[in-house]
């Protein structure tokens, strides 16, 4: 240590201009000391203006060491367990204590029978419009009544005629409203079948002149006797 001392004091002597042997004998303990608290203000002072440059900062930042801690994970904290329930123990069971009681006569009980729902009420039937009346039937006049637009005209058949066939043939007729045959009908045969014949297609052939009663046109029944007769 005192070497280096020696050193750096002659090394000082030098930048002072001093001459080698003027440093040859040591400094006292003091004033070493203090020239030795000196030099390491005077490089701390050196260091910490170089610090200032940001560049020398970079630089030196990247030399220096990088220190890592290395930080154990927690331990991890087990669960605390349920606190046990109390157990609930079941009361004992009380003891059946048989009574004498008095007698007394049973009462029957009748259940009431389950009302049944009431039906509902059927829905009235729509009411039935009453059936249209039944049209008049035509009244039958007698022949003294009827009119014609084209009376009858008879014709004997020559068959009958050369056979002497005569007779009465009575036809009922239905004759409408405007007085037109629809209906005819044979009440009373002459016995000839060509006698019959004849007669109804006469009454078939007739024009009526409708029936009025109060003005008002109606239809009628009416029997025409037909006669066919041979000459003496």
């Amino acid at each position: 240590m005192r070497a280096i001392e020696s050193e750096e004091i002659q090394g000082l002597g030098a930048m002072m201009g001093a001459r080698p042997g003027a440093l040859a004998n040591p400094l006292p303990p003091r004033a070493r000391l203090a020239l030795v608290a000196g030099m390491v203000a005077a490089h701390a002072a050196l260091g910490w203006g170089l610090l200032q440059i940001d560049s020398v900062r970079v630089a030196v930042g990247a030399f220096a060491p990088i220190v890592v801690d290395l930080i154990a994970p927690p331990a991890e904290i087990p669960p605390t367990p349920p606190a046990p329930q109390p157990r609930l123990e079941a009361p004992e069971p009380r003891p059946v204590v048989a009574v004498d009681a008095p007698s007394e006569q049973p009462v029957l009980v009748v259940p009431s029978p389950p009302e049944e729902p009431l039906e509902p009420a059927p829905a009235p039937a729509p009411p039935v419009p009453p059936a249209p009346a039944a049209p008049a039937q035509p009244r039958t006049i007698a022949i003294t009544q009827v009119e014609y637009l084209r009376p009858p005209v008879l014709e004997y058949p020559l068959a009958s005629r050369r056979l002497g066939e005569a007779g009465q043939v009575d036809v009922r007729v239905h004759v409408d409203a405007r007085g037109l045959p629809r209906e005819t009908l044979v009440l009373r045969s002459s016995g000839s079948p060509r006698l019959d014949a004849a007669a109804l297609a006469t009454v078939r052939a007739t024009r009526f002149k409708p029936y009025t009663e109060d003005g008002v046109a109606l239809p009628f029944w009416v029997v025409m006797p037909l006669v066919f007769e041979l000459a003496q």
